[in-house]
């Protein structure tokens, strides 16, 4: 009994017999008791489900963040330190920035979930020799299931017999017609999903026909179950997301390295330990970028607002970032690239003229045949009303796999006639005769050539080509293919799923913005090939699925950034793509609407979907167009490469700003023997500072900024950092030369001169880093941003003057330091101005 278990890795190459034997049943189905055995073995027929984490353990893992750490461990340092206002804003910031971070991982961990509601289903299925309907998760491998019109293809199988059977697998492969399958079809080891024509899949739908099927695959072990396996893990992090840890690291090592130095000159220069502690412990406070989470959400949030205007729901905001670094869009073809909608475009006889009766014929043999429900027969029957009145339906053949052809014989006026349409090649080896211009003559080989000439040429752009035909028979009872013999060949037609042409303007945008577009595609390359032909998108290469099963991560990743179009492609095939592309240092979005796209919406840093698109798909995805249509993904990355530029004036801002300040307070504490600012003096700088910022999000972005995609790149803020650092430590050093030299100042007159020139040099000097272009006033601020900026420094030179200033040992500076002031505000604009073309010329931030 135990031998039943051994399931053949390859068994859809397996003759039927082999099968049956190796899985010890028979056509004649499983003993009900088999049946129970099989099913504690294998288990239900279910797919994976993901094992749910409670929202308090999810909280949990987002502390692991190494920013959420550090703004926690700021936190806690303002409690010791007394401001517990401080701490108050600190950790309720960050706990809503958390708990937001954890729904929407908890929402996107619900796919598999849906994947598996979906197909809770019952199953005609052969126990004791009897038929009787089984739930789907009771099937077990071994069991024979009876398929028929409209069904649910319950588990991955090989068919055992098979009539006029149509699988529509769009949803699993990408192909946009329906699969005819045969039981008796031989295929290869090797062959894909998608040229398995003796198997049937779990997830498809049975378009016509029917056929009994041999469980071989159930729950997990099948195809859409290896698809929802990979959807359980925990989401990839976005290139956005590991630029916010690795920013967090960089904070924690300048504080790790500064502080100590700091406090160590403190000690050497032996003032008291306590209060140089507390001190170091307040810049390490206000070196944390406490309001980084609020700035992010305020951003992403307003970039939401504006995409949903525009027909897009964001569900999860990171995405918005991303956005604003892709460089690669990954798109399927069907319905983004076209219209998702056959249609007949071309027709023709054998010296390329269009002739009626070409679309007569074939429109006759669609409209009476009944067999076969297919998008090639509603669009010929879309193309043209065709009067049928008088004309009675008296058999039908219906089409199969050998014949690769259906016929319709129909009697007008007395006369019956045989009308065929299929293959082009095997309706030209069964004519005898053409019609050419009105007039019946031999099809000779001159004429079979020149048809085939013409066909080779139509195929080759992708048209989905058939061959229509006719016989004058005698009135009879039945008819038989061996009638389909002797016919006259009238014509060519051609189907295509056209292009949508609003999209040649949107990939002529995207590609301005630097964003290259590659297609994903379960369909024909040469289809493929075509509609980008239609739309002017180049195409460098052509990989295929089973291409690709041939290269290891490696290789694959050699090639992918010279390909456009891959074909016929499996979902683990989009996956791996994905991720090489991602390896290979791009930020990757990926628009997809089926379940075979599930897995590359996981992948890639941007997963996008579309309103009609199944439930599994717009679960995995980070944003839903309520249309699909590039243009609002063209809108999309206007709004991303805003919002993270924004963020990045934050970073690039504050970083500067703290490290300088850092620098110049471990150059003071050498000299001074004071404290070169109170604690309390560098919290109120920072929450000033930091004020200052909350309007970001409203602010301009230069057209230059958004031109390209722009990655996340630490090293490009630390250089930043260490150029523009130092230049605001050497302004700090000439305020403490006129202080201590000019003014001969007392410690509470240097620690409040320090404070005015500190908060509002770094404030007004946002309008330069602000922006790329050189002078900065050539690049206009947002106007609520430039009156919030006004309004910190014009709070902040009230304070020392205010009755609020004993509260933070304020006193008033004397009138010669507010012109001293104004100079380095001015000596400073120059020097940074002359910076920005020296730094942005080597480097972009």
């Amino acid at each position: 009994m135990a031998n039943f278990y051994a399931i053949p890795t390859e068994w859809w190459a397996l003759k039927n017999d082999e099968l049956l034997v190796l899985l010890h049943t028979t056509a004649h189905g499983l003993h009900i008791e088999d049946a129970r055995r099989r099913l504690k073995f294998y288990g239900p027929n279910e797919l994976v489900k993901k094992e749910k984490l409670t929202l308090f353990h999810r909280l949990i893992l987002k502390f692991t963040n190494p920013l959420i750490v550090l703004l926690l461990v700021a936190g806690a340092l303002s409690a010791l330190l007394g401001q517990i206002s401080d701490f108050i804003i600190i950790v309720v910031i960050t706990f809503i920035s958390v708990v937001l971070d954890t729904f929407q991982e908890h929402a996107a961990g619900e796919a598999a979930d849906q994947l598996r509601k979906s197909v809770s289903l019952t199953a005609s299925v052969i126990h004791n020799d009897e038929k009787r309907e089984t739930e789907f998760s009771h099937l077990v491998p071994g069991d024979i299931v009876f398929l028929s019109s409209g069904d649910i293809v319950p588990a991955d199988g090989k068919l055992l017999t098979s009539q006029h059977l149509m699988i529509d697998q769009s949803t699993l492969t990408g192909e946009s017609y329906p699969q005819h399958k045969r039981f008796e079809a031989h295929v290869h080891e090797d062959d894909t999903v998608a040229e398995r024509v003796n198997c049937v899949f779990m997830g498809t739908h049975v378009i016509s026909g029917e056929g009994t099927m041999l469980v071989v695959k159930t729950a997990s072990e099948t195809e859409l179950g290896r698809i929802a396996k990979s959807l359980v893990g925990s989401r990839v992090k976005t290139d956005f997301e590991k630029g916010l840890s690795e920013y967090g690291f960089l904070l924690i090592r300048l504080v790790a390295i500064l502080g100590p130095i700091v406090l160590i000159a403190h000690v050497y220069k032996e003032h008291n330990l306590l209060q140089s502690l507390l001190f170091v412990l307040a810049l390490a406070v206000g070196f944390a970028p406490e309001l980084l989470p609020l700035i992010v959400t305020i951003n992403l949030s307003k970039g939401a607002m504006r995409m949903s205007k525009k027909g897009v729901i964001v569900k999860y905001l990171p995405a918005i970032e991303n956005f604003g670094s892709m460089d690669i869009l990954c798109t399927d073809k069907t319905g983004t690239l076209t219209e998702n909608a056959i249609k007949l475009v071309s027709f023709e006889d054998v010296n390329g003229t269009k002739n009626d009766d070409i679309i007569r014929f074939g429109y006759l043999v669609s409209f009476f045949q009944s067999a076969l429900t297919s998008p090639l027969e509603t669009a010929m029957l879309h193309f043209r009303n065709i009067d049928t009145v008088g004309y009675t339906k008296l058999f039908e053949i219906p089409f199969d796999f050998y014949r690769k052809r259906m016929s319709v014989v129909v009697s007008q006026n007395g006369r019956q006639r045989l009308m065929s349409k299929g293959a082009p090649e095997e309706m030209i080896l069964h004519c005898r005769e053409v019609k050419e211009e009105g007039t019946v003559k031999i099809f000779s080989q001159d004429y079979k050539e020149k048809v085939r000439k013409r066909l080779e040429s139509l195929e080759s752009s992708g048209y989905r080509v058939i061959a229509v035909a006719y016989k004058d028979v005698p009135n009879m009872k039945r008819y038989h293919p061996s009638d389909e013999t002797d016919m006259t060949f009238v014509g060519l037609i051609a189907f295509l799923d056209p292009p949508k042409h609003s999209v040649k303007q949107v990939l002529t945008l995207l590609e301005k913005r630097g964003v290259s577009i590659k297609i994903l595609t379960g369909d024909n390359d040469l289809v493929t090939k075509k509609v980008c032909e239609e739309l002017s998108l180049p195409v460098e290469g052509v990989l295929l699925g089973s291409e690709i099963d041939r290269l290891d991560d490696r290789a694959l990743s050699h090639v992918v950034d010279g390909i456009t179009i891959f074909a016929r492609l499996t979902p683990e095939s989009k996956q791996r793509i994905i991720k090489a592309l991602r390896g290979n240092g791009h930020v990757v979005g990926f628009l997809g609407d089926g379940v075979n796209d599930a897995p590359g919406l996981r992948a890639g840093d941007i997963g996008i979907s579309v309103n009609n698109a199944v439930d599994i798909a717009k679960e995995s995805a980070d944003l839903i167009l309520l249309h699909k249509d590039l243009h609002v993904l063209a809108d999309g990355v206007y709004e991303g490469r805003k919002t993270f530029a924004n963020v990045m004036k934050y970073i690039k801002m504050g970083t500067s700003s703290n490290f300088g300040n850092m620098v110049s307070i471990a150059a003071a504490s050498l000299f001074l023997p004071y404290l070169p600012m109170l604690p309390t003096q560098i919290l109120f700088n920072d929450l000033l500072y930091d004020f200052s910022q909350i309007f970001l999000a409203s602010d301009t972005v230069d057209e230059t900024t958004i031109a390209k995609p722009k990655k996340w790149n630490i090293h490009a803020v630390e250089r930043f950092m260490m150029v523009f650092g130092p230049i605001s430590s050497f302004f700090d050093c000439m305020t403490f030369i006129v202080l201590l030299r000019i003014l001969r100042a007392t410690p509470a007159l240097f620690q409040t001169g320090w404070f005015l020139e500190s908060i509002i040099t770094q404030t007004l000097i946002i309008f330069s880093i602000r922006t790329v272009i050189v002078p900065f006033f050539r690049s206009h601020p947002s106007r609520m941003f430039a009156l919030g900026l006004c309004g910190v420094v014009l709070l902040a030179i009230l304070i020392p003057l205010s009755p609020l200033a004993p509260l933070f040992s304020f006193v008033v500076p004397p009138v010669t330091f507010y012109f001293a002031l104004v100079t380095i505000v001015i000596i400073y604009f120059i020097l940074v101005e002359s910076a920005k073309l020296w730094f942005y010329a080597r480097w972009e931030v």
